[in-house]
């Protein structure tokens, strides 16, 4: 198992990381992936590979922090960003994306203008995308619709969307990763989307600290908990959950280049 989007570095973890990252190896995982939220976290993210292969990250700037960070240092931002993707260390490319409860602090034109950089670095830099849309999908498929598309790909991170936008999404290549929600009692949109998401475009996350699956919903969510979401992931397609623990780990290291480390046997 594989969870290709989990918060490890916020805040909330600091009372207890390193038991968090071993209950997480002791649930069965073999990869953690950590999206930075904004350029104060580069750097000391990419310390984390080279102690342990088995946790990867990706670097971007998340649009719900971009409200915090200068409109007039984007350039700069994204100008330092390239310098670090060039010097490796990262698979990806985020969290960035859209976020409609943002826009007051940061108005939608600057939001897609820092989306496109970032989508111009994915392609640059040959890495995937791990994409946050939150209220916002119309304003993204209208970009995505005229913007080159990157090589590497496009993950849409905790997707709700719905099954009707999903099928532009899977038209245009990307891969989709589910969390907590498809657990909870009276989710839909999540759940109708995984049922047309093809097999081979389908990973799993926690989206921790955020999101924690059922019968944990409204606690802070960690790591270990990936086997309830993808439990709850193979209710939904009927399917037995070690199979779908197993494809979803092959397409995160497939999409991710191999990355993780294989299973030590």
């Amino acid at each position: 198992m594989i969870d290709t989007h989990c918060h490890l570095d916020a805040s909330r973890f600091d009372p207890d990381r390193d038991s968090v990252v071993a209950r997480a190896w002791e649930a069965g995982l073999h990869g953690i992936l950590i999206p930075a939220v904004g350029p104060e976290t580069w750097e000391p993210l990419l310390e984390l590979p080279r102690r342990d292969a088995r946790i990867q990250v990706g670097l971007g700037i998340h649009p719900q922090f971009l409200p915090d960070l200068p409109a007039e240092d984007d350039g700069l931002h994204l100008e330092r960003l390239d310098a670090l993707l060039a010097q490796g260390g990262a698979v990806a490319v985020g969290e960035c994306g859209l976020d409609g409860p943002s826009v007051t602090g940061a108005p939608l034109e600057r939001q897609v203008a820092v989306l496109r950089g970032h989508l111009a670095l994915a392609r640059k830099h040959g890495l995937p995308v791990l994409m946050h849309c939150h209220r916002l999908h119309p304003a993204l498929i209208d970009l995505l619709k005229t913007e080159p598309w990157p090589d590497a790909g496009i993950l849409m991170h905790s997707y709700s969307g719905g099954a009707e936008l999903a099928r532009f999404y899977i038209q245009k290549g990307c891969h989709f990763s589910f969390a907590g929600p498809v657990t909870w009692a009276k989710a839909r949109k999540p759940l109708d989307a995984l049922r047309v998401i093809p097999p081979e475009r389908l990973v799993a996350e926690t989206d921790s600290p955020d999101q924690a699956p059922t019968p944990f919903r409204g606690q802070r969510s960690e790591p270990g908990y990936l086997p309830h979401i993808l439990a709850g992931m193979a209710h939904v397609l009927d399917e037995p959950v070690d199979v779908l623990a197993q494809r979803t780990t092959e397409n995160a290291r497939r999409l991710f280049r191999e990355a993780f480390p294989p299973p030590s046997r």
